[in-house]
C-alpha cells in the first residue's frame, strides 16, 4: 500500500504536466537551484579601523565563498531569483605583520522580466531587494578592532542566458550585473565607538541613506553549466566591488572569486529532481 501511494505521488506531477501539454495549457514550473563554492583573492580596508593616510588600511589576501541560488518562472514573462552567499577572508597588510579576518553574509530576492530576441538567447530585466551583513576583524587593532557592515539596498539588475549546441549537449551561458539603485546602511562617524552607539544609546545619525553619490557596488557573475549524465555542473566566476565614503570613513571590499558546484532542476511538489524535463518550463534552460 505505501508503496502504491509513493509511486502515485512521483506520477502524478508528471503525469498532470502530460496533460496540461496534450490540451494545450502551459506546463508546470520548475525550480532550478545551484550551490556553488568559490576560492578567490581579496582586498578589504575601513579607515575606521586604521587612518585614512595609514598604508596599511588596505588588507589582501585569499578567501572562500559559498553561493546558493534558486530561480522559478511566475509565469512566461517574468520570473523571481533569489540569491545568498556567505564569504570569508583572511586578508593581511602590505607588510604582513597585522592580519585581519572579515566574513559577509548577503541575501538578495527579486524579479526579472524576460524577453526572448533569440531562439536560444534570453535577456533578464529587473530589480532586487538586497540585504548584507558583515564585519572586519584587526588582530593588531587596540581601540577600534572590529568594523560593522548593514546594508539594505534596492538592486537593479539584468542579465542573458545564452544555450549552445556543443556534440549534441547544451551548454548554458549566463552572465549576470547588479548595482544598488538606493538604501540605507550603518555608518558610525569617524571616532565614534560601538560602546557610545551601543551601550550608551547614541544613535544619532548612524543610519545613512546611501546611493550613487556615497556608495559604489556592482557584481558581475559569469557562469557556464556543462550537462555530465544525469546531473549538471556549473563553474564560473564572481566578480564583487563595494566601495563607500560616509562619515569621514572610507571602505572597500573587493573579492575575485573561481566558482564551481552543482545544478539541479526540480518541481516544487516534494522537491524530486526532473527525469523529463521538456514536460516543464524552465526559468533558466
Amino acid at each position: 500500500m505505501k508503496k502504491a501511494i509513493l509511486i502515485s505521488a512521483c506520477c502524478i506531477p508528471l503525469w498532470t504536466a502530460a496533460q496540461n501539454e496534450r490540451y494545450g495549457d502551459p506546463p508546470l514550473y520548475s525550480v532550478n537551484e545551484g550551490t556553488l563554492i568559490g576560492i578567490g583573492r581579496y582586498d578589504i580596508g575601513n579607515t575606521y579601523l586604521s587612518p585614512s593616510s595609514d598604508a596599511n588600511a588596505s588588507y589582501t589576501g585569499m578567501g572562500l565563498r559559498v553561493l546558493n541560488e534558486r530561480m522559478r518562472l511566475v509565469d512566461t514573462r517574468l520570473s523571481a531569483q533569489q540569491i545568498l552567499h556567505v564569504d570569508l577572508s583572511l586578508t593581511s597588510n602590505p607588510a604582513a605583520t597585522i592580519s585581519a579576518m572579515s566574513g559577509v553574509i548577503d541575501y538578495s530576492y527579486g524579479y526579472h522580466y524576460r524577453f526572448h530576441p533569440a531562439n536560444r538567447l534570453k535577456i533578464l530585466t529587473g530589480a532586487a531587494a538586497r540585504g548584507m551583513f558583515g564585519f572586519i576583524y584587526n588582530t593588531q587593532s587596540a581601540n577600534n578592532p572590529t568594523a560593522l557592515n548593514f546594508d539594505i539596498d534596492l538592486n537593479l539588475s539584468a542579465a542573458a542566458l545564452y544555450t549552445l549546441s556543443l556534440r549534441n549537449r547544451p551548454f548554458t551561458l549566463r552572465y549576470q550585473v547588479e548595482a544598488p539603485l538606493a538604501g540605507v546602511l550603518f555608518a558610525p562617524d569617524y571616532g565614534q565607538s560601538y560602546y557610545e552607539i551601543f551601550g550608551l544609546g547614541n544613535m544619532t545619525d548612524v543610519v545613512r541613506f546611501s546611493s550613487l553619490h556615497n556608495k559604489q557596488v556592482i557584481r558581475n557573475y559569469l557562469t557556464v553549466d556543462i550537462p555530465l549524465r544525469t546531473w549538471t555542473l556549473r563553474a564560473g566566476y564572481l566578480s564583487s566591488l563595494y566601495r563607500t565614503d560616509i562619515n569621514n570613513i572610507r571602505s572597500h571590499h573587493y573579492s575575485h572569486s573561481f566558482m564551481i558546484g552543482l545544478v539541479k532542476e526540480f518541481i516544487s511538489f516534494g522537491g524530486r529532481d526532473l527525469k523529463k524535463k521538456h514536460l516543464f518550463h524552465s526559468a533558466y534552460y
